[in-house]
């Protein structure tokens, strides 16, 4: 039995310290800290290697010259799931070691059942430390995919256990739903603890690495949105996938945070169905709102998430303020970001917002980071401040400077051809995105700016 020892860890962020502190170091949290006992990990041959094998079997690893390596693309595994598909970075790497997060009945357990069941000739077992076996049928039966032969269930919360089923099984593929539901037997602590989750998904990413079985963890989040557990948890996977959109919504969000596979900017939008979630192939039909009749503070911007374009809906309202100090709301735009475009107005255009109460919206549900956003943000408060409607068939890219100059963007060429796909007539473009674009093989009106004086006389005279 090896000997056990007493250690601290912060439950915000997972610093380990020798003895107990009131303020953790690395988050600046206060009494977080909790007393765990910890246990070292024997010697003993894991769960899933095979006894039978002489312990000399395993290669030893020596430092080779970087020339001689020879690299061979992975054999990523494609789902059914074209999002899912590229949120990965193009399909399922073996041994790769994948964490979900999201928030409680987001959709985390119904997304990755939905990939157990739907991979065909794939062999899944399902791990479930939350649910029981009729809860899953059940989901399974609402699913409409209850039939497949080689999906396995199994509740189980020891990490022993759970290893010799998968030697029994043999899956190609295996979820893990929850990690905070786990717990090992070389770790003393309660499940769900820093050391128990990080003791686990230990233990997970050996086995992954050594048989080469990719596995997919869900994980809880805090208050704050981050993955509960310690942030070292992050940094053991190769993939952290984000589950994101509110629960009063249909549309949710998949967000790759990091990728050793692929890129840690690509994005998978789903629609939440009474039979499941269904991939939205064309997620800017669903951004933009359809009216009837044109009104004023709408702007239609097109950005970049990732590599995807899309064509989003920017809403804004400018009234006079009841009170002395007025309003700075926005959701899904950056506070900051929103007041230094106002402070840009109101500096260099004389546009006196100052007494007035701002609200921007970005429908949808998305959150925006991309600058090239700028344009249209500035756009719809202005529409809004003057009640004048913006043109329905004209998109905004564009940054905007300190001085009130249009900066350009990236990529303005699949921003043209996305507004262009969906049978927008005009786009207004930053002038300095014009060299080298040649604007006759686009059937878009091409707008270039220098200033947001020439936008403001394009749309307001």
């Amino acid at each position: 039995m090896a000997k056990a020892k007493s250690t601290y860890f912060c439950q915000q962020c997972g610093y380990e310290s020798a003895k107990w502190l009131g303020q953790c170091p690395s988050c600046k949290q206060w009494n977080t800290f909790v007393e765990e006992v910890v246990e070292k990990a024997s010697s003993k041959v894991p769960e899933w290697r095979s006894t039978s094998a002489p312990s000399t079997s395993r290669r030893s690893n020596k430092a080779a010259i970087i020339n001689e390596i020879v690299y061979q693309d992975e054999q990523r595994l494609a789902t059914p799931d074209t999002e899912f598909n590229r949120v990965l970075g193009g399909g399922i790497v073996p041994g790769s070691l994948v964490l979900i997060g999201g928030e409680p009945g987001i959709g985390k357990s119904t997304l990755m059942l939905q990939l157990a069941l739907g991979i065909p000739k794939v062999k899944t077992l399902y791990i479930s430390g939350e649910e029981s076996e009729r809860q899953i049928k059940m989901r399974a039966e609402r699913l409409s995919q209850s039939s497949k032969a080689n999906c396995y269930i199994l509740t189980e919360t020891s990490t022993q256990q759970i290893f010799k089923q998968i030697e029994t099984v043999q899956p190609d593929i295996v979820v893990i739903d929850s990690i905070q539901t786990l717990h090992s037997s070389q770790i003393e602590s309660a499940p769900g603890s820093v050391s128990q989750v990080r003791e686990c998904t230990a233990e997970l990413l050996r086995f992954a690495k050594e048989t080469s079985t990719p596995v997919f963890i869900v994980g809880h989040i805090t208050k704050d949105g981050s993955i509960a557990g310690p942030k070292v948890l992050e940094h053991m996977v190769d993939t952290v996938l984000q589950f994101e959109g509110d629960r009063n919504h249909v549309y949710r969000i998949l967000r790759a945070v990091k990728n050793r596979f692929g890129s840690s900017s690509e994005l998978g939008i789903y629609e939440m169905q009474g039979s499941g979630l269904r991939e939205v192939s064309n997620p800017s039909e669903i951004m933009i709102s359809q009216r009837d009749e044109p009104v004023s503070g709408v702007a239609i911007a097109a950005m970049l998430e990732g590599v995807r374009p899309l064509m989003i809906e920017v809403q804004a309202l400018v009234s006079n303020s009841a009170f002395g100090t007025p309003q700075r709301t926005s959701t899904g735009f950056d506070t900051k970001r929103l007041s230094m475009l106002l402070a840009v107005l109101e500096k260099r255009f004389g546009f006196r917002l100052s007494a007035q109460d701002v609200f921007l919206n970005i429908a949808g549900g998305l959150r925006v980071e991309d600058p090239a956003i700028d344009l249209a943000v500035i756009a719809a408060l202005i529409s809004s401040q003057q009640d004048i409607p913006l043109p329905s068939q004209v998109t905004f890219a564009g940054e905007v400077g300190l001085s009130g100059e249009i900066r350009a963007v990236n990529r303005i060429e699949q921003r043209i051809t996305e507004a262009e796909k969906l049978g927008f007539e005009g786009i207004f473009i930053s002038k300095y995105n014009t060299k080298g674009l040649d604007a006759k093989k686009y059937d878009i009106a091409i707008r270039p700016l220098a200033t947001l004086e020439n936008l403001f006389s394009a749309l307001f005279g």
